[in-house]
C-alpha cells in the first residue's frame, strides 16, 4: 500500500499550483520532503491526474537500455529521466545503470518475481505394461516362492528375538 493516496498528492499539487505556498512551505505544512513535493508537481505537469494512479509495469531490457542511453546522451539526472519516461521510482534507474555496467544487457533482463517453487510439478510418465503381464507363469511362481520363504524367515527371526528377551528378563513374583 502506498504511503500517500492519490487524493492527498493531488491536493498538495493543487495547493502549489494555486500559489498557496512553495515546495518548502507545503512540504513543511504536510510533513513531507521538499523533493517529494517537487517530484509530484513535475509528474502532474507531465502526465496530469494519471500521474498518481497506481502503475504496475515491467520494463523490457531494450526499454531499460534506451532509457539509460537517453540519460547518458543528454546528461540528465535520474529524476529528470524518471519524469520523462513516467518511471515512478527514480532510484530504479541507478539500479539499472549499475546492473548494465556490471553485467551488460543480460543483467537488465527482468527476473521472475515471487518465491521459486519448492518442488517441481508432477511429470507425465509414459504408461508401460505391467511387469506381471510381460512375465511368464514360471517366473511369477518362482517369485512367489521366494517371497514366502523370506516371510517365513522373518517370522522365525522375530520369534527368536522375543524368546531371548523373555529369557533375559525373568518373571517377577507378586
Amino acid at each position: 500500500m502506498a504511503k500517500y493516496d492519490e487524493r492527498f498528492k493531488l491536493s498538495v499539487v493543487k495547493q502549489y499550483l494555486d500559489k498557496q505556498g512553495g515546495y518548502r512551505s507545503l512540504a513543511k505544512q504536510h510533513g513531507l520532503d521538499q523533493e517529494m513535493v517537487r517530484r509530484w508537481v513535475k509528474w502532474f505537469e507531465a502526465y496530469g491526474v494519471d500521474a498518481f494512479k497506481k502503475k504496475f509495469t515491467h520494463y523490457s531490457a531494450d526499454f531499460k537500455l534506451s532509457v539509460l542511453q537517453h540519460m547518458w546522451d543528454n546528461e540528465l539526472s535520474y529524476g529528470q529521466v524518471a519524469v520523462q519516461f513516467n518511471i515512478r521510482h527514480p532510484g530504479a534507474l541507478g539500479i539499472w545503470e549499475r546492473s548494465y555496467r556490471s553485467g551488460g544487457l543480460a543483467a537488465l533482463q527482468p527476473r521472475p518475481r515471487g518465491r521459486p517453487k519448492a518442488m517441481p510439478g508432477p511429470t507425465a510418465k509414459p504408461e508401460k505394461p505391467s511387469d506381471n503381464e510381460a512375465r511368464s507363469r514360471d517366473d511369477l511362481l518362482a517369485e512367489l516362492e521366494h517371497l514366502r520363504m523370506e516371510n517365513a524367515y522373518l517370522k522365525k527371526l522375530q520369534a527368536l528375538v522375543q524368546a531371548r528377551q523373555q529369557q533375559a528378563s525373568p518373571k517377577k513374583r507378586k
